[in-house]
C-alpha cells in the first residue's frame, strides 16, 4: 500500500483485530460539559471508539481517537473511556494498544480534561511492567498525549501524516516547520521515541499485530513459542568472517531470518530487538561496528564505545525483557567509552543503568563475545561478572582490560624495543578467550558458525531458570 493509505478511526481498529472480532464498550457515552456551545455539537463516542478483540486468537484491548469528532480531543467522558479500557486490561491480563489521532486536551472542558488526562497516566503507570501497552500514532499526538506515549512500552509512527510533539515545530525556539520538522517521524525516531516507523495506518496496524503477537499477555504469562521448522543444527557460515553488523548477525542466528529491531534509527552503534530460537522469542542486544546496507555493503561505521544513548537504549529494552519473562541475548564487542565533551557529562550514568538493567534482571541471560571486550565497558554487557548465565566466545576474540599493545606500552615505559614482544605475551597470558576460559569467566570457546545451535542449547537448558533478589520497594539507579 502506499504511503498515503488513511483509515477512519473505527476501520484502524478492525484492521488491527482478527476479523469479526471487535467487540465496542461505551458507543453511547458522550460529553457532560455544555459550555462554550458545546451542547450544540454532536460529538460521538466522545471522540473515541474502545472495546476488545482477539490478536492471532489473543485478547487485546483497543482505542482509537477519532479526529473527526472534536479533532479526537480527549475530554472527561473521552478520557473515562480509555481509564475503562486500562481498568479491564488490567483486571484480566491483556495488552492495550492505542491508536493516536488527537488534537490535544479540549479547551472548553479545562480543569475535567485536566483530572481526565492525570488518571489515564495513573492507569499507564500502574500497567507499566504488568500488561504490554503499545502506542500507534497515526495523526497528531501533542502536549501531553506526546507523554502518554511516551509511557507506553512500544510507539509506533507512520511516516508521513503522524505528528508526534510536545512543543510544535514552530514553538521550539529558534525552529520552524521549514526548517526541521520536530514532529516528523524521522525526527522523533532518530531521537529514540519511536520504535518502529510505518509506512502508513495499514503498515503500522500491521506492526502492531505482529508485536502483540510475539509478547506475553501479561507479566505472569510465560512460554511464548512456535513451531520450529528451521534446521536447530543450522550452520551460520557468515558468522565470523567480515559480518560486523549485528542486526544481520541476528538475522542469520534467528530462526528462518526473523529479526525485529526496536529503535534502529537511534543509536544505531547499538542493535536492540527480537528474535527466535527454536521458536522460542528472545530479547537481543549487540554492539554494531557496520551498519550495512541490502546489498551488505557498510554505509555507516561505528567506534566499537559505549555510548550515553546506546547504553540508555539497552537498559531500557533490557528492562522491558525481564518485566515479562523475555531471555536476553548479547553479542559483545565493545572496547570503551565514548570520549568526547558532550559523552563524558553523561555516559557514566548511562552505562550505570546499563549495568543494573543486565545484573537486576532475572531472566536466562546468554552473552557471546564476537570482537574484543575490553574494561568496565565489556562488564557492563551482561559479562559473567555481573551475572550472565552463560558466556561464550568466539576463537580469535580479545577479552582484557585493554588493548595488548596499549598495555604493553604502559608495562615497558620508555622501553620501545620490548613493546612487541610484551604485547604479545600479554595478549596470550591476559587477552585471549582461553585466559578467561581457565578463570571461568568464559564458559565455552565456540565456532562462529556453530552459535545458532549452541544458542539454541543454551536456551533450552536455562528454560526452568529461577532467580530471586532481594526484597525492595525499588531501585535507585
Amino acid at each position: 500500500m502506499g504511503s498515503q493509505t488513511l483509515l477512519s478511526a473505527r476501520d484502524r481498529v478492525l484492521s488491527l483485530l482478527d476479523e469479526n472480532s471487535f467487540v465496542e464498550i461505551g458507543a453511547l457515552v458522550t460529553k457532560r460539559n455544555t459550555d462554550f456551545n458545546l451542547a450544540e455539537k454532536e460529538v460521538p463516542g466522545d471522540g473515541v471508539i474502545a472495546g476488545y478483540g482477539l490478536i492471532d486468537g489473543n485478547l487485546v484491548y483497543v482505542y482509537s481517537q477519532d479526529k473527526d469528532a472534536l479533532g479526537g480531543s480527549l475530554g472527561e467522558m473521552h478520557a473515562r473511556k480509555i481509564v475503562n479500557i486500562y481498568d479491564l486490561a488490567l483486571k484480566v491480563g491483556a495488552p492495550v494498544v492505542a491508536i493516536t489521532d488527537c488534537a490535544g486536551l479540549r479547551l472548553e472542558e479545562s480543569f475535567d480534561a485536566l483530572d481526565a488526562f492525570g488518571r489515564i497516566y495513573e492507569k499507564q503507570a500502574l500497567a507499566s511492567g504488568v500488561i504490554p501497552v503499545i502506542s500507534v500514532v497515526v495523526g497528531k499526538c501533542g502536549g501531553g498525549v506526546a507523554v502518554g506515549a511516551a509511557m507506553s512500552d512500544f510507539t509506533i509512527m507512520t511516516k508521513e501524516n503522524a505528528k508526534l510533539f510536545v512543543n510544535s515545530p514552530n514553538a521550539v525556539k529558534g525552529n520552524y516547520t521549514e526548517k526541521l520538522d520536530t514532529a516528523a517521524a524521522a525526527f522523533q525516531a532518530e531521537a529514540g521515541n519511536v520504535d518502529i516507523v510505518a509506512e502508513d495506518d495499514a503498515d503500522a496496524l500491521a506492526k502492531a499485530r505482529e508485536l502483540i503477537s510475539i509478547l506475553p499477555s501479561n507479566n505472569e504469562d510465560t512460554g511464548l513459542a512456535d513451531e520450529c521448522e528451521d534446521d536447530l543444527n543450522r550452520v551460520v557460515a557468515s558468522l565470523g568472517t567480515s559480518l560486523k553488523d549485528a542486526a544481520v548477525s541476528l538475522r542469520e542466528i534467528s530462526d528462518n531470518g526473523w529479526f525485529l529491531e526496536m529503535k534502529k534509527d537511534y543509536a544505531k552503534e547499538m542493535v536492540t530487538g527480537f528474535i527466535r530460537l527454536n521458536g522460542s522469542v528472545i530479547g537481543a542486544v549487540a554492539n554494531r561496528a557496520e551498519l550495512l546496507d541490502d546489498d551488505f555493503k557498510p554505509v555507516e561505521k561505528f567506534d566499537t564505545a559505549l555510548t550515553t544513548d546506546g547504553a540508555k537504549k539497552a537498559a531500557d529494552f533490557v528492562r522491558f525483557c525481564d518485566s515479562y519473562s523475555i531471555p536476553l541475548l548479547t553479542l559483545t564487542n565493545v572496547t570503551g567509552f565514548a570520549s568526547d565533551l558532550a559523552e563524558e557529562k553523561t555516559v557514566a550514568k548511562a552505562v550505570a543503568e546499563l549495568t543494573y538493567a543486565f545484573t537486576n534482571a532475572t531472566v536466562p541471560k546468554v552473552n557471546v563475545i564476537t570482537g574484543k571486550a575490553y574494561g568496565s565497558a565489556y562488564i557492563a554487557m551482561n559479562s559473567k561478572h555481573i551475572g550472565a548465565d552463560l558466556v561464550f566466545a568466539w576463537p580469535d576474540t580479545e577479552i582484557g582490560m585493554m588493548d595488548s599493545k596499549l598495555a604493553a606500552e604502559i608495562i615497558c615505559g620508555d622501553d620501545a624495543d620490548k613493546v612487541n614482544e610484551k604485547a604479545s605475551e600479554y595478549a596470550k597470558l591476559q587477552n585471549s578467550p582461553e585466559s578467561a576460559a581457565k578463570r571461568g569467566f568464559v564458559d565455552s570457546i565456540i565456532e562462529p558458525s556453530a552459535t545458532r545451535k549452541q544458542l539454541i542449547y543454551a536456551f533450552e537448558m536455562l528454560y526452568t531458570k529461577r532467580e530471586s533478589r532481594p526484597q525492595r520497594k525499588h531501585a535507585t539507579v
